[in-house]
């Protein structure tokens, strides 16, 4: 079931990407989408997974590493601080999603294209990238009753509700 998902996350995401974001004669698909198709459809439940981490995490990878790629003139230390403190910044920010560190190396070692985009590169591809597989991620894990997405869904769903009973004797 996690293959099928990632299957329909990462061609939806690769769509979009191709209709929508092209540069040039290339279009926009940042490679981290292939790893968090992996924690969103194989691992649908977990903290590393749930839509705050999933967007969150890329989005914040992404500033940093541009911010590092502009500011810090030598590749390899741009590179080292870029996945360093994209992960700094997603704990604090409490989404941190794995994936979101090969964000930040994309934005320092993508290439020219890439850095061309400046923080434009975090709105197109990783932004809507992001919120595509997101999409699928919802509609696909919703499809199955013991996959519901976010966690809290399933939750609701397993935990009866703890509402306190009124019974005669408290009127």
């Amino acid at each position: 079931m996690a293959s099928a998902g990632a299957f329909a996350g990462i061609l939806a995401t690769a769509w979009i990407s191709s209709r929508f974001l092209s540069y040039g004669d290339t279009w926009l698909m940042v490679g981290s989408m292939g790893a968090s198709a992996v924690l969103l459809f194989a691992v649908p439940h977990g903290q590393l997974s749930q839509p705050w981490a999933a967007t969150g995490g890329q989005l914040i990878s992404a500033v940093v590493g541009v911010t590092c790629a502009r500011w810090i003139p030598m590749p390899v230390l741009a590179a080292a601080a870029a996945v360093s403190l994209a992960v700094l910044a997603m704990h604090y920010a409490r989404c941190l999603h794995p994936p979101g560190g090969a964000t930040a190396l994309a934005a320092v070692m993508g290439g020219h294209s890439i850095q061309t985009l400046g923080y434009g590169f975090v709105y197109k591809p990783v932004m809507i990238n992001a919120l595509t597989i997101l999409a699928i991620t919802f509609v696909f894990n919703n499809l199955f009753g013991r996959r519901r997405y976010p966690a809290v869904l399933q939750r609701r769903i397993t935990q009866p509700s703890r509402r306190p009973q009124i019974d005669r004797e408290d009127i």
